[in-house]
């Protein structure tokens, strides 16, 4: 009997803990039921019942100076969106076929647009943009055969001017992976476009604007559940306004004509960029064409387009470093203006022999007639026995070689002041008199940006100040036109020439025009120029650079609204010598007030002596 009673005992103490223990985990479970996993589910709720579409901002123009006429703008264009859920598994091959007849856009690129799961949501699928309202219409026309496709409103660049503005301008694009994986925290998305290059790029945080969305409520598949979302407005992006005069930038492509090289106008009192000139140039609204075509060719053309030679290339300044060399020996005071140097056409340091360009010699010259001249005797002379290679990489770096100028540009390279410890690093060899001799006529390792040279120029025609070059003038608000930010000039730099020999450079300049290398080249009738010719080896036999690199106007008292004016054309032919002439028509049209044509036709009608060469160039491209 009393082991009846133990073993009842025992069975009710098991069960008991038995059903203690279901009723805690039921506990247990109800509790992260009710508390912990509501929590989960309703942030996964949300998550699915909460979905924002994104309204995109308008892109902000950008003008010239004269703010007449947008040079870039958005044009109406639409994007065209798949919801995969709304269409056919068997009618889909067929039908992206078409859709990439109508859109010139290949079938695999169309593909690559899809991901995986392409049958099972409601969500947009973006899958192709800039679609012209023809292209649109074609679809509509027929879109019982485009189950699944439907389009929306989405503006695309457009550059009314093309050319050289390009490498100013830059371009816009979608934005690729890897950029958004750089970009996706400041508010950029896989339909974002942002500047690819040049202002669009520089200014892209400025000119994008920040998207508004639209909050909709959508049950689990993305299928939209409410009428109408809730709205957050975008904001659109300000307006730019360049330093950039439309009408000189055309002017002085078109004196530089079908000719590799730049061409730089800037206003030395400010540091303000009225034309920067690069050839060959572009058409950015091949990249709003679908297909990767067009920049194919251009990326494989061997002129390459794509480069701003204005500052992302270097070459030997040739003889427009005589300018610095004149500056260097009149403030070192290195050798009497009146000395005079023996030119006999050649001479030889060491065991090496160096050429003057006139290789009968020009005679006995001083300074400011070697200057007019560009006697390279002179300057070898002097340069090495008075001044050195240290004083002249020291006054080269005054006036900003070597160092980049700050320009509000991508891309831009220092060009290269050598130094005997330069040569020894990079080619494990010592300076000798002989490269002292090549620096002195800007020949040898010596390199210069013709940004570079505008502002040494500049430094001379305003009294040793360098104001940073820029192509922002000011920010304003799309809306309302009010000026959001203007730009304020900024001294770069300041040489430490006296205002004396600054004047006395000023008059040397004006020499080379008056009765020295350019005398027979700047004609025009408008202006009084000061400047410096160069011509530069490029290691072939017939072709040189060809430089000029000046200011204007000229006057005893330095006053006038001046401009600087720098000219470069690659491997010409000596006797074309076209970089002062180039430089002749841009001052004449300027100062004239013309375009190029009326600029042309006028210094014909005054029988300016290259103008014949110009309507030949012309004649034999018709």
């Amino acid at each position: 009997m009393k082991s009846m009673e133990k073993i009842s005992r025992g069975r009710i103490l098991v069960l008991g803990s038995f059903f203690v223990i279901v009723v805690l985990f039921y506990i247990y479970k109800l509790f992260n039921l009710q508390i912990v996993d509501n929590l989960i589910y309703e942030r996964k709720a949300k998550a699915v019942s909460q979905r924002s579409n994104i309204i995109p901002a308008q892109r902000g123009r950008i003008f010239d100076r004269n703010m007449d006429a947008p040079l870039a703008m958005n044009i109406d264009s639409f994007a065209v969106n798949y919801i995969s859920a709304d269409g056919d598994r068997d009618s889909f091959p067929q039908m992206m076929e078409n859709l990439s007849e109508i859109l010139n856009i290949s079938y695999n690129e169309l593909m690559s647009k899809f991901p995986d799961n392409r049958f099972s949501s409601y969500i947009p699928i973006e899958i192709a943009d800039g679609v012209s309202f023809d292209k649109i219409t074609k679809i509509a026309e027929h879109i019982e055969a485009f189950p699944g496709i439907s389009w929306s409103s989405k503006p695309k660049r457009f550059y009314n001017m093309t050319g050289s503005i390009a490498h100013i301008l830059g371009y816009v694009g979608n934005i690729t992976n890897e950029e958004l994986q750089v970009l996706y925290n400041r508010g950029y998305n896989t339909s974002s476009v942002l500047g690819k290059n040049g202002i669009e790029k520089q200014y892209d945080h400025i000119l994008r604007g920040k998207n508004g969305r639209i909050f909709n409520t959508v049950d689990v598949k993305g299928q939209q559940m409410n009428k109408e979302g809730n709205l957050q407005p975008p904001e659109n992006g300000y307006d730019l306004v360049l330093t950039i005069d439309r009408h000189i930038q055309e002017l002085a492509e078109k004196a530089l004509g079908p000719r590799k090289g730049s061409v730089v106008v800037l206003n030395p009192d400010n540091g303000e960029i009225l034309a920067l000139v690069s050839y060959p140039g572009f058409n950015p609204n091949l990249f709003n064409q679908p297909g990767p075509e067009s920049f194919g060719s251009l990326s494989l053309n061997p002129d390459f387009p794509f480069l701003n030679r204005a500052i992302q290339s270097s070459y030997a300044p040739a003889s427009t470093f005589k300018i610095l060399m004149t500056s260097a020996l009149l403030e070192e005071e290195a050798v009497s203006e009146n000395r005079l140097v023996d030119c006999t056409g050649s001479m030889t340091l060491g065991n090496r022999t160096f050429y003057c360009h006139k290789k009968t010699g020009h005679g006995k010259l001083n300074l400011k007639e070697a200057l007019a001249e560009s006697c390279n005797i002179y300057f070898g002379t002097i340069g090495v026995e008075n001044l050195g290679i240290d004083k002249i990489s020291e006054y080269a770096r005054s006036f900003g070689l070597g160092a980049a100028t700050g320009i509000d540009l991508q891309g831009e390279v220092m060009g290269n002041v050598p130094t005997p410890a330069w040569k020894q690093q990079n080619y494990n060899s010592p300076w000798t008199l002989g490269d002292t001799l090549n620096v002195t006529i800007g020949q040898g390792f010596v390199s210069v940006t013709p940004l570079q040279m505008a502002n040494v120029v500049a430094a001379i025609a305003n009294d040793g100040e360098i104001y940073r070059p820029h192509l922002l003038k000011k920010v304003v608000n799309t809306s309302n036109r009010s000026v959001v930010e203007e730009i304020a000039p900024e001294v770069l730099r300041k040489t430490n020439m006296s205002l004396e020999n600054l004047h006395k450079m000023r008059e040397y300049l004006r020499s080379v025009i008056s009765q020295g290398t350019a005398e027979v080249v700047i004609l025009n009738d408008q202006v009084p120029v000061a400047g410096k010719t160069g011509t530069g080896e490029v290691g072939l036999k017939e072709n040189w650079h060809s430089w000029f690199a000046s200011y204007a106007p000229w006057t005893e008292e330095n006053d006038g609204q001046k401009i600087v004016v720098i000219t470069m054309v690659e491997a010409s032919n000596e006797w074309e010598w076209w970089a002062p002439k180039a430089a002749d028509i841009i001052y004449q049209g300027v100062y004239g007030n013309m375009n190029y044509e009326e600029t042309i036709k006028y210094m014909k009608s005054r029988g300016v002596w290259y103008v014949r060469e110009i309507e030949l160039e012309e004649e034999n491209e018709d």
